[in-house]
């Protein structure tokens, strides 16, 4: 049987519950522990525990809500918040791209693709990414919506704790928390064995180090551009040998 022609067996409520399965446990508390991590952050930058909970919410990317964190603390203007978080998240739109053709027969409205494309994050993606290819298309969405809603109740959770422990634990072990997300994604995207996220992944853990090293406001976002494009036009090249030249 193809991919393409999967049934779905138990429906979508079946397919639901199948994702709120699959984040519970590692997904949902390495996003839990991450936020802790940004809660006491936003604390220590003057943010309050409703529009800490509502960046979470809002932005759903903990490098864009950092940038947010630190340059309120700092005294920014909105303007100038809004271009940093922005850049920071700049990397959801390719992301939500790469979905793109998984949900080729998705007729949802355009209110439900914008509601879906708010959910794209680095761990339910990955999960998308894994799972999606042997699922039922009428499937995919349910799974996805109800895997992210998890992830985003273990992150609002997470920031609120972060948040009122805030000065009570020593501030090298909460901030090191925020770690633990782009550590997970790391490990579960080198499981998705595929060429370019393996080179995107290589390549940006060593153009990472160097150019937070020449430029700490933007080295992130460019790493994640340079090490992208590279890992990118490696892969079309290798496949384009492949296949002898052919388009």
């Amino acid at each position: 049987m193809k991919r393409d022609d999967l049934k779905s067996a138990n429906g979508p409520a079946a397919a639901r519950r199948r994702g709120m399965r699959d984040a519970f446990g590692a997904p949902a508390l390495v996003l839990f522990a991450s936020m802790m991590g940004f809660g006491s952050l936003a604390r220590e930058s003057g943010l309050d525990l409703w529009t800490t909970i509502a960046t979470t919410i809002g932005i759903w990317g903990l490098p864009g809500q950092m940038v947010m964190a630190e340059m309120t603390a700092v005294g920014a203007p909105l303007f100038a918040i809004a271009a940093g978080v922005a850049a920071a998240n700049a990397r959801f739109l390719p992301m939500t791209l790469a979905l793109t053709p998984l949900l080729s027969e998705w007729r949802g409205s355009w209110l439900k693709r914008l509601a879906f494309a708010q959910f794209v994050t680095l761990t339910p993606w990955v999960a998308a990414l894994q799972r999606f290819p042997g699922m039922a298309h009428e499937d995919r969405v349910p799974y996805y919506a109800a895997f992210s809603a998890v992830c985003m109740m273990g992150a609002v959770i997470g920031t609120a704790v972060g948040f009122e422990l805030a000065g009570q634990l020593p501030r090298p072990w909460t901030l090191s928390l925020v770690f633990l997300s782009p550590a997970f994604f790391s490990m579960v995207l080198a499981d998705v064995r595929h060429r370019a996220g393996v080179l995107a992944l290589v390549s940006g853990a060593c153009m990472g180090p160097l150019l937070h090293g020449i430029s700490p406001d933007w080295g992130i976002p460019l790493t994640g551009l340079l090490a992208g494009s590279f890992a990118f036009g490696v892969d079309f090249l290798l496949r384009r040998r492949s296949t002898g030249g052919a388009t």
